[in-house]
């Protein structure tokens, strides 16, 4: 002990400051002297002695972490580079104000009517509050989760994205007391904002039996165009076989659902069964129903089959929209049946007093450009411009090639112009073109004219 106490003091008095690594070195030795001084009236056993050491490992491994080592290096045997600290994390927003007030409602005494924190919850300005809301609310005595009150939670809870809270929330209520309304913003909260459609396949097929409610045509024509949006044929397929057990009627629109899913997985033979089952079923064919075949149809390769449907539509006393005429407009395009589609946009349409849209003269326009037809797809955008209707990025790109490509000045600085208009910017490709097109012209002096009413402009 003497001993040890010695060595310290000669360390203390050893001028050590001026090198840092025999501080290190002086204050190890330092710790390690009073640890042996504590250890020492402690007997070891023979288990923990050897040749090499007389100390237990635990203590090995401490005296191990207390001796500097040098920077390990990379496996490349290279000085790891000075990279700056990440910066820290920001600080939470302050609450809103508006929210805090709300807050504030829960926190007093005075009674809620559930009317009241109906209206409390609605009025959050940050989704993210009803968290608070809703454990400030639960723990009062006039607690009372109506229909309305949980339909407001769970979209706070949507729009927060806190899928875990809404869950929480839900397994908290009765569930067989609530309407056909709540499941139906619960499957659509589930279906949009989560992106979880079995959840809201199984809370479908779950309440008439565990929740004691019937679904509406509404919700069942819902789950069901979910599905068939994100191409889970098999399963709307079942869905829509459970229509009967589920006790949901069906109608025109589950039928025209139907009929999209099978047209989308190519299925065209049975969506015409299903199409003539709708007087069957005691319902009729609407607009929707056959601008759906038609585009099947199209989609094949059949446009004349689809113009066969458009006579139909007539023994049926539906008329003909601007999506139908789209459709078989779309149609004729990729078949390069162009002049077609733009006798169906000219007179076709006129003649069954519907109005052309935007989209209908941009498929025409880009079926002229696709046959490099460009003085008549100038036309065509001309057209649409009177109109109201602007002309697409795409269309004005192809249009600038074809005419630089035929060196025409005068029509490349029309579309550049309505390009500006349309607050479209030309990227850098498209400006060598134009300049490629512009230096090429044999006259010098309308060439430097030209470029000169460019940079002014």
């Amino acid at each position: 002990m003497a001993t040890k106490q010695f060595l310290v003091m000669q360390l203390l008095k050893e001028d050590l400051y001026e090198n840092p690594a025999l501080v290190a070195a002086g204050a190890c030795k330092f710790i390690l002297g009073f640890l042996l001084a504590a250890i020492r009236p402690i007997p070891i056993p023979s288990k923990f002695r050897s040749s090499t050491s007389q100390f237990p490992p635990k203590l090995k491994l401490l005296f191990k972490t207390m001796i500097p080592k040098s920077v390990p290096r990379t496996p490349f045997h290279r000085k790891t580079p000075n990279r700056p600290l990440p910066p820290p994390f920001p600080p939470p927003p302050p609450p809103d104000p508006k929210d805090s007030a709300i807050l504030i409602r829960f926190r007093h005494k005075d009674w809620l009517t559930p009317k009241e924190a109906t209206a409390l919850a609605n009025s959050l300005t940050n989704p993210s509050s009803a968290v608070t809301l809703l454990s400030l609310y639960s723990s009062r005595k006039d607690y009372l989760p109506t229909e309305t009150f949980s339909i407001s939670i769970i979209t706070n809870f949507s729009r927060a994205n806190l899928p875990h809270a809404l869950q929480g929330f839900i397994e908290t209520l009765d569930l067989s007391e609530f309407s056909d309304d709540f499941f139906f913003a619960l499957i659509k909260h589930y279906a949009h904002c989560f992106n979880r459609i079995d959840k809201a396949v199984n809370t479908l097929f779950a309440m008439p039996t565990k929740f004691k409610c019937l679904p509406s045509t509404r919700t069942f024509n819902f789950v069901l165009n979910v599905l068939v949006s994100s191409r889970f044929y098999e399963v709307a397929h079942e869905v829509y076989a459970a229509a009967p057990r589920l006790g949901v009627e069906v109608d025109a629109c589950c039928l025209n659902i139907l009929i999209k899913g099978l047209c989308g997985c190519g299925k065209l033979e049975d969506a015409f069964k299903v199409f003539d089952e709708f007087p069957q079923l005691g319902c009729e064919p609407n607009v929707r129903t056959f601008a759906t075949l038609m585009h099947g149809l199209c989609e094949k390769g059949d446009v004349d089959g689809a113009f066969g449907l458009l006579e139909r539509m007539e023994n049926f006393g539906v008329g003909a929209d601007v999506v139908v005429f789209n459709v078989l407009i779309s149609g004729l395009r990729k078949q390069g049946r162009v002049d077609e589609a733009k006798k169906v946009l000219e007179r076709l349409m006129m003649e069954k007093g519907c109005d052309p849209n935007g989209g209908s003269y941009q498929e025409v326009a880009y079926g002229l450009l696709d046959n490099e037809r460009f003085e008549e797809a100038k036309e065509i955008m001309e057209r649409m411009v009177l109109m109201g209707f602007g002309p697409s990025f795409m269309s004005y790109k192809v249009l600038v090639k074809g005419m630089c490509e035929k060196g025409v000045v005068v029509e490349v600085d029309w579309a550049v112009r309505q390009m500006m208009k349309q607050r479209f910017v030309p990227k850098m490709g498209m400006w060598k073109q134009i300049v490629r097109c512009v230096v090429s012209q044999d006259s010098r002096s309308s060439t430097c004219a030209y470029l000169d009413s460019v940079l002014e402009g």
